[in-house]
């Protein structure tokens, strides 16, 4: 039996499975990447709910494994060494997962490095300026009068949305034939620009071809539609 009573985390979200991968997060377009990657990979997990809402990922037990205070963040009971292994930031879990299992990222070096940098896109673009068109176009950025913040980050989500639509011509996935991290983390953020947000108008995602196409291929795979819901408020 794995002992994890090192982590104070595990006294807000005690391990009934400490063996298993332990898994803070919430349904998010950011937390959703670890959840299907973790589906996808079929390792055995334990997920805990970190209310965002009810600002659970500033409590003290959560800084103690992430001190910025984001979800997603996991312990690996089963890390290098055998050693147990927390990490927080989606994208380093992404890379930490699919190096574990040899799967989702490619086996050369140069298809490795190429992976991690269409990762690094999403994290450091895709993510912070959808984000950015949510807040403005349908949270509390709505009731500002100057409209030009929306606009800036509109047009920046027009100039991104245009690199993935000529990235995914004659491909089926970002990495060409082969499905990846790369897919992994960015789904979620497509789905929840055009879905949650309600911005598919606003960033004239009906133009486009292989972005939708590649979207739908994506949220096809079960262990994509399994990971959307986890873990999900009752």
């Amino acid at each position: 039996m794995s002992d994890l009573s090192q982590f104070p985390i595990t006294t807000r979200w005690p391990a009934s499975h400490p063996d298993r991968i332990q898994l803070y997060s919430l349904n998010t377009p950011n937390g959703v990447k670890v959840s299907i990657a973790l589906e996808e990979l079929e390792l055995p997990y334990e997920p805990h709910l970190v209310d965002i809402g009810a600002n659970e990922s500033w409590t003290p037990e959560f800084l103690s494994l992430n001190p910025n205070g984001k979800i997603p963040a996991i312990i690996d009971p089963d890390g290098p060494g055998g050693k147990p292994l927390a990490l927080f930031e989606s994208g380093a879990i992404l890379v930490y997962l699919a190096e574990k299992t040899g799967r989702l990222i490619p086996a050369d070096p140069a298809g490795r490095y190429e992976t991690i940098q269409w990762v690094f896109f999403q994290n450091a673009a895709i993510g912070p300026i959808f984000g950015q068109v949510g807040f403005f176009h349908k949270f509390a950025g709505r009731a500002i009068g100057d409209k030009r913040p929306l606009e800036r980050y509109v047009n920046e989500s027009k100039r991104l949305l245009g690199v993935l639509e000529d990235r995914l011509k004659d491909r089926p996935w970002i990495m060409g034939d082969e499905y990846t991290i790369a897919d992994v983390t960015t789904l979620g953020w497509v789905r929840n620009l055009i879905g949650f947000y309600e911005a598919g108008e606003l960033v004239d995602y009906a133009a486009l071809k292989n972005v939708p196409a590649w979207l739908e291929r994506g949220l096809a795979r079960p262990a994509v539609q399994r990971g959307l819901e986890i873990p999900k408020k009752g």
